[in-house]
Parts: C-alpha cells; sequence; structure tokens
C-alpha cells in the first residue's frame, strides 16, 4: 500500500503554510484533516479566459469582467446598513460594484489595481451594477496574460480568504503527490476515469474548463462508488452469522387485520405488500423502504408486516421518533388486533412490559428511542418497523436491529419523505423501495396559498369559516430550538433550516412567542372559540391532553410549534395557518400540511411570509403547485444539500461532496450496479483489484 494514502487523515497543521490561527479558521469550515482540505471543493469557477468588456454586458446576465478599480467608498444609505461601492472601469465603460457587510476591502482594494468580479449585472439609476458579487484581485499591473486563466472559488471564512485557500491547498496536494485512487482499475478503464490524484489537482486548479468536467465526473462517481460498496458490505457484516427466518404469509392474524380495514387497500399499497410479504417468505433478509406521502397508508403496511410476524411466531419492534407519534400509532393499532404494548421514557408500568416481552406475551412492543436500552429485550424478535427512519442515526437503528440475534431480523423503514429514486439509492444503497403515491379513497383535496403577511386576513377568514361550520384549526409557530434572534441568524436572510428530529429537539424550545400568539388570538380574534397551545416541552401528559381536547372538539384552534409534523390526525381539522413559512424547508412544509385534510372535507393551507425576497417567494410557491411529495423533495433538492432536508443524522450525506442527485442520475444508477457486482464476488474486498477500496472504506467509515 502506497504511505501517501494514510497522509489523508493527518491534521491539517501538517500542510505547509497552515499555522494556528489558519488551522482554527479551517476548523470553522469543518476542515480538520487533509482529506477534509483537499475535499473543500471549490463553489464554481471565475473562466478569465473568457472575461467580457463593460460595455458588451447585458442586464440580467452573468458574467465575469475584468476592470480596473476607479474609485472606493464606504457608504451608510440607512443607520446600520453599511456597504462599499466600488466603481470599476475598462476601455469600454463603468460598472459600479456594491459590497454589504464586507468594510475589509476597503483596506485591501487600492485605486487601479486590476480585479475580476463575476455576478449578474443590472442596470440601475443610469449605471450597469453588480451586488455582492465574487470578487478577486488579480494584480496591480494590467498585464492580460497574467489574467487570463480559470480561478477556482472556494468557500471561504473570516481570517481566511480564497486566495490563501488556494495557496493552502496547493501545498495540501503537494504532500499527498502519488496518492492512489481506491476505484478499481478494471472500471477505470472502462469508464475512462482520470487517475484520481490527477482529477484532485485538476479540480482544485484547472487550465480549462473541460478539464472541471472531467476531474468532476472522476470524483462524481468515486465518491458514489464508495458510499454504495460501504452500505452494502455493512448490510452483510450486520447479518454475518445470524439465522434468517421464513415467515408465514397467509396466517389467520394477516387475514382478520385486512378484513378490519374500513377501506380497500390501493393499488400501491397492495403492489408494496406483496413485496414486503414476498421478501418476509424468503431465506434472503428483508431490508425494506417504504416512502410515502403523510395519508398514503404506510402505517397499515407496517401492521401487516407486523402480523405476519405474529402469525409465523415472533416478536417485532416498532421504533419513532416522538412521544406524539407513538401515541397516534398506539390509537391505530388497537384496531387492528395485534397484541402490544407501548415503552417510552414516560412509562409507568416499564418493568411489568419488560417482562412481558421477554416471556414472549405481546406480538409488538411499540416505543421511542426508550426502545434501545440494553435492558429491553425480546424473546423472539424477527421484525423491526423503524417510523421516520431518516430522523435515526445509523447506529441507533443497528442497535435496534442488533437485540433479534441470533436470529436475522427483517427490517422495514418508513419515511414520510417520499425522496427521488436516485437519491435513495445514494444513501440507501442496501434496501429495496416502495413508493405509495396514492392516497386512500375519503380524503379530500388541499388547497395551498402563500399569502404576505400584508395579506393574512385572508387566512383568518377562511378560518373563521371553518370553525362556523364546526371544523377545527392549526396555527403553526416556527420556534424551535433557539430564540427568534439567533434563528434568525442561523437561518441567513431567507433559508429555511428549522428541523424537528426527536423529542430531544424540543428541549430549548422557545415558547414565549407562541403563548402570547395564543393569548392574542383567543382575547382578540377567536374570541367565541376555544384556543389551545401545543409545544415540545410541554409533558408528555399535558401533550396527550390537548391532543384529546382537540380531538375530542374541546379545542377549536390549536396554535403549536411544529411538534405537529408528524403524528397528529385530526379528522375535523381543515385550515393549517403557518407563520413564517420561509423559515422552513419545503419537505417540512409538506409534512405539516399533511395534518390537515384528512377527511372528506375540503382543506385550505395558508403559507404567511414576511419575506420580499423573490426566491423565498418562488420556493414558497412550489407548495401551491404540486401536492407530490417527490416533485418537493426534488425540487428542494435543488436548493438545499440532502442533508438539510433527509437530517442531520443521515451517516453518508458528509461524503457527498460534489454528487448532485437530480444531475447526475446516471453515475449513480451506473455506481450502484458496479458496487453491488463487487459485493456479490469478492464480499470481503480480499482480491488485490479491491485492496486500495477496502482500505479507503476502512479510512472514511
Amino acid at each position: 500500500m502506497n504511505s501517501i494514502n494514510l497522509r489523508l487523515n493527518d491534521s491539517v497543521n501538517h500542510v505547509s503554510q497552515v499555522s494556528d490561527t489558519r488551522a482554527k479558521a479551517l476548523n470553522k469550515l469543518n476542515i480538520f484533516t487533509v482529506r477534509d482540505l483537499i475535499n473543500h471543493f471549490p463553489r464554481n469557477y471565475l473562466d478569465l479566459t473568457k472575461v467580457v468588456k463593460i460595455g458588451n454586458a447585458a442586464s440580467g446576465n452573468t458574467y465575469t469582467i475584468s476592470a480596473t478599480v476607479h474609485k472606493i467608498e464606504e457608504k451608510e444609505p440607512k443607520p446600520g446598513m453599511r456597504l462599499i461601492e466600488i466603481t470599476l472601469v475598462d476601455d469600454s465603460g463603468t460598472l459600479i460594484v456594491t459590497m454589504f457587510r464586507q468594510a475589509w476591502l476597503k483596506k485591501i482594494l487600492k485605486v487601479d489595481y486590476q480585479v475580476a468580479v463575476a455576478g449578474k449585472l443590472e442596470f440601475k439609476f443610469g449605471f450597469k451594477r453588480m451586488t455582492n458579487p465574487h470578487l478577486e484581485i488579480l494584480s496591480n499591473n494590467k498585464d492580460v496574460s497574467d489574467i487570463a486563466k480559470i480561478v477556482p472559488v472556494h468557500g471561504a471564512t473570516a481570517g481566511l480568504s480564497a486566495a490563501w485557500l488556494r495557496r493552502i491547498i496547493a501545498n495540501a496536494l503537494k504532500y499527498i503527490d502519488g496518492l492512489e485512487g481506491f476505484v478499481p482499475n478494471k472500471l477505470v478503464k472502462q469508464y475512462r476515469l482520470m487517475d484520481y490524484y490527477k482529477a484532485l489537482c485538476k479540480v482544485h486548479f484547472p487550465e480549462t474548463m473541460k478539464d472541471v468536467m472531467l476531474a468532476k465526473r472522476t470524483l462524481k462517481y468515486s465518491e458514489i462508488l464508495l458510499i454504495q460498496t460501504y452500505m452494502m458490505k455493512s448490510s452483510l457484516n450486520a447479518s454475518r452469522g445470524c439465522m434468517p427466518i421464513t415467515h408465514k404469509i397467509d396466517g389467520p392474524k394477516l387475514s382478520k387485520l385486512i378484513e378490519r380495514l374500513p377501506y380497500d387497500l390501493t393499488r400501491d399499497q397492495n403492489l408494496a405488500l406483496s413485496e414486503i410479504s414476498a421478501k418476509m417468505a424468503s431465506d434472503d433478509i428483508c431490508k425494506h423502504l417504504v416512502f410515502g406521502d403523510v395519508g398514503s397508508g404506510k402505517t397499515v403496511l407496517a401492521a401487516c408486516a407486523i402480523a405476519i410476524s405474529a402469525d409465523s411466531g415472533y416478536q417485532s419492534m416498532m421504533m419513532a421518533p416522538t412521544e406524539i407519534l407513538v401515541q397516534q400509532h398506539e390509537k391505530t393499532f388497537r384496531d387492528f388486533g395485534i397484541k402490544f404494548d407501548v415503552l417510552t421514557s414516560s412509562t409507568k408500568n416499564r418493568d411489568e412490559i419488560l417482562e412481558k416481552f421477554r416471556n414472549g406475551e405481546i406480538d409488538l412492543l411499540l416505543g421511542t428511542h426508550a426502545l434501545l436500552e440494553d435492558d429491553v429485550l425480546p424473546k423472539n424478535l424477527s421484525l423491526v418497523v423503524i417510523d421516520e427512519q431518516q430522523r435515526f442515526g445509523v447506529e441507533q437503528r443497528s442497535k435496534l436491529i442488533k437485540k433479534s440475534t441470533p436470529l436475522a431480523c427483517d427490517t422495514l423503514f418508513l419515511s414520510a419523505t417520499p425522496i427521488p429514486r436516485t437519491l435513495a439509492l445514494t444513501l440507501y444503497g442496501d434496501l429495496s423501495f416502495s413508493y405509495l403515491k396514492q392516497i386512500p379513497v375519503g380524503t379530500a383535496n388541499r388547497t395551498t396559498r402563500v399569502l404576505h403577511r400584508d395579506n393574512s386576513s385572508a387566512a383568518y377568514d377562511t378560518a373563521f369559516d371553518a370553525l362556523e361550520r364546526g371544523e377545527q384549526v392549526f396555527v403553526v409557530c416556527p420556534l424551535v430550538g433557539v430564540d427568534s434572534q439567533e434563528r434568525d441568524e442561523r437561518a441567513g436572510v431567507e433559508y429555511g433550516f428549522i428541523s424537528v428530529e426527536e423529542d430531544g429537539d424540543f428541549k430549548h424550545d422557545n415558547v414565549k412567542a407562541a403563548t402570547t400568539h395564543a393569548a392574542i388570538l383567543q382575547n382578540k380574534v377567536f374570541t367565541n372559540y376555544e384556543v389551545g397551545l401545543l409545544h415540545g416541552r410541554m409533558s408528555s401528559e399535558d401533550k396527550a391532553q390537548v391532543i384529546n381536547e382537540f380531538s375530542n372538539g374541546k379545542i377549536d384552534v390549536l396554535v403549536c410549534t411544529t411538534v405537529v409534523e408528524v403524528g397528529i390526525d385530526i379528522a375535523g381539522a381543515t385550515v393549517m395557518i403557518i407563520e413564517d413559512a420561509d423559515r422552513f424547508g419545503l419537505a417540512q412544509l409538506h409534512q405539516l400540511r399533511g395534518r390537515v385534510g384528512r377527511s372528506s372535507k375540503p382543506s385550505n393551507i395558508f403559507l404567511i411570509s414576511s419575506s420580499k425576497s423573490k426566491p423565498a417567494i418562488e420556493r414558497l410557491s412550489a407548495m401551491e403547485k404540486t401536492n407530490d411529495g417527490t416533485k418537493l423533495a426534488a425540487y428542494d433538492l435543488s436548493l438545499r444539500h440532502e442533508g438539510d432536508i433527509l437530517g442531520n443524522r443521515q451517516h453518508g450525506t458528509g461524503i457527498l461532496k460534489l454528487i448532485q442527485v437530480e444531475k447526475d442520475k446516471a453515475i449513480i444508477e451506473t455506481a450502484h450496479k458496479d458496487a453491488e457486482n463487487i459485493i456479490e464476488t469478492d464480499p470481503e474486498l480480499k482480491l488485490p483489484e479491491h485492496r486500495m477500496l477496502s482500505f479507503e472504506l476502512s479510512q472514511v467509515f
């Protein structure tokens, strides 16, 4: 093995010109090792080989322009708003560049400096202008040959400019000169990939844009092959030495459950049930993931799988991320004729339940993270169901599944975030999938509208009309995890980042504004109706009481935080008003609106925003155009990183540096098949051609 590969995990301090101060700046970018540094790929490139003149640049288009600094001014158009205005000139015209929150530019820029700017050009107030473009100081002379090159733009941070990052990355590449690639040579030749080290050099310091394209092709394939191989090998190792189970799929409990359903299964449900049943009946381990919008019937499929396990004489465990969701499942399973108990952190008779589970007296143990405790032991576990599986880490899922040892239990994962197949393959390549796109008969259409806060009265008028008809209303406040000021700072100007993944995410929930909002609605708006409040910091008992009162019609309007995202099924709720909707991602907004329209009555969702940002409103408007969660997830994915959508507990999202799931479908499909072939022919990766792949897996995961 080439010893150079071992250097990848060295501290970034080993790289030339990385002082302690610069190392701390790199740490802010989550760069701690040499591997992290060389995987800090450019966000984009300034193609200075195709620089346009100011006079030839048309309004509304994006350009790279090289020009001379004529004037630099610091301005304060209104209190608290400081900006730097730079006047650039070339022999064809004048360009005004406005830079917000970058006062440091005045210290380093000088008149007559040659700079390059890249951004969208607009014509305002008599001049061509750019606002916050990328700006690169080229030199203090005007030699054209000095600037006719491709300049990579790496994400920088305070105390470490883009120029310094380039120097440090160049030094890192010298430090690992001679690095071996891990893609087997057969595949490198088959797909005409670049040498791995050459690809790293070219992606950071290309001579042409064609270099960038070829280098990215190699690196994208490499990162997908790596994560696919990891998942498949891990799946194989997890079941090694365990006894596979062949389930009986035509037993009385399953038949009785289906007979009790008040509706017929949809075509998608029947197809998914056939796939799950066939896998559970085989000698192979079933590892199946069901994607489906809220209300598409995933829980019914889980109940069927649990009934199959019980008919075969075995037990099941089902884990959900929040107590509210567990309570909803508890209510549902009462109608299915399955013997079960519930275990959460607030369970009173815990010892009694654990004893019954150990003795095999119950078919199903349903619960939250409490199921992961070491003393929660089954008699003969053959099935694990994990609801909202993306909200659990790989280690948590694995720990629950290992409770079946020495049996090799089947696993069924459920997700209400119906991500595109290519992303599913990328992150869950060792699983099989089903998609539930049909909504069961008896549920009504939902209408979603985006309103500016100035027009929010239309939403509350609709709410009044619904209340007069005896229906109910949700009002959602985005107050999760941090106070409003910190939330706004973290979210940036217009980015939805709010995410609730388990009960623990509510422990710092700032509920003051929600409480105030509920009081205002009760005293000044819905004076003739009962307004309730639900938030994550309430005790389990208080939450349950509020939900029961809302369900029974004692509460007409429920003001809540995103604790309602999953698990609350109120047939009478037909209106949802989401305040500050631009603070949420589309996937979460789609989850939230799934709380209404769960009966035959038409429902209305209003997304209220104070934003004047066109991109923010366009993003929210996607909710008006479709109720298809898969399409929304794909659109959300084009705007945000995979981890923002799937939850920060997903192992593997961190190494997806270059892959663009919607654009790179062919690469993902190809790498997935190649990983399958590798694991099928050499599951232990012992062959010489897989030596470097095995080593890379050991270093990355």
